[in-house]
C-alpha cells in the first residue's frame, strides 16, 4: 500500500515525539544539576606571613664596684659595690684592716684618682648639686656623702646601705634627666681615718687611710 502525505507527516511527528521523550527520561534519570564542588584545604603554606616578636628584656641593673687599696703608711683595703635598685642604690661594703670598734666617714670624692700616696689626688667631697655638706639623714647634702661605717671585733667592716643622692651611671631609669642624681661612676672613694660628725664643709673626718676607683663590672 502506498503512504499518502499525510500519512507521513503523521509518522514524522510521532517519531519526533519518541525522540523527545527518550531524552527527557534519560535528563530525569540523571538528577538534578551538579552541586558546586567544595574548596579543598590543601596542606600548602598560607600566603599570610606572621611576625613572631620577641618579648622585650629588662634592662639589666649599672653595677660598679671600688677596690679600695691602703694609702701611704695604712692597711685598709676592701671593696665597694654599687648597685642601682629603683631609684636607689645599694651600697654594700666590705673592707679590712681598721682598728677593732671605730667608726670612720666614707664619701664618693670628685676625681677618680689614686696616685698621690696620701689620697688627695681624689680631690674632695663629689657635690656636683653646691650643697653643704651633711650626714646622711641630712638634706640636701653633697652627693657624695655616705656618713660612717663602723668596724666589728675584727676591724672589718661587711655593711650594705642605700642611698638616693645619686645613681651608679648616666641612665636615668625613666626619670627626665634634670630630676636625676649624678652618676658615679668613674669618681673617687675615700675611707677617713676619723668619724664624720656633720661638720663643714666635709665633716672633719681626717686623713684618708685608703683610696679606690668607682668602675663598672658586670652585674
Amino acid at each position: 500500500m502506498r503512504k499518502t502525505p499525510e500519512h507521513m507527516s503523521r509518522s514524522r511527528v510521532s517519531s519526533c515525539a519518541s525522540t523527545l521523550l527518550a531524552l527527557l527520561f534519560v535528563s530525569g534519570c540523571g538528577g538534578g544539576a551538579a552541586e558546586p564542588a567544595e574548596p579543598t584545604t590543601g596542606g600548602g603554606e598560607s600566603d599570610t606571613e606572621v611576625e613572631v616578636v620577641a618579648p622585650e628584656q629588662p634592662e639589666t641593673p649599672a653595677v660598679a664596684l671600688a677596690e679600695l687599696r691602703p694609702t701611704e703608711g695604712n692597711d685598709v683595703r676592701g671593696t665597694v659595690r654599687f648597685e642601682q635598685q629603683g631609684e636607689a642604690v645599694r651600697v654594700t661594703v666590705d673592707l679590712t684592716g681598721l682598728p677593732p670598734g671605730s667608726r670612720h666617714g666614707f664619701h664618693v670624692h670628685e676625681h677618680g684618682d689614686c696616685s698621690a700616696p696620701d689620697g688627695t689626688s681624689a680631690g674632695g667631697h663629689y657635690n656636683p648639686g653646691g650643697h653643704d655638706h651633711a650626714l646622711p639623714e641630712g638634706t640636701p647634702r653633697h652627693a657624695g656623702d655616705m656618713g660612717n661605717v663602723e668596724s666589728d671585733a675584727a676591724g672589718e667592716v661587711h655593711v650594705e646601705l642605700t642611698f638616693d643622692t645619686f645613681r651608679v651611671d648616666d641612665r636615668t631609669d625613666g626619670r627626665a634627666d634634670g630630676d636625676a642624681p649624678p652618676p658615679v661612676m668613674g669618681r673617687g672613694l675615700i675611707v677617713h681615718a676619723e668619724p664624720d660628725d656633720g661638720g663643714q664643709p666635709t665633716g672633719n673626718a681626717g686623713a684618708r687611710l685608703a683610696c679606690g676607683v668607682i668602675e663598672p663590672v658586670a652585674p
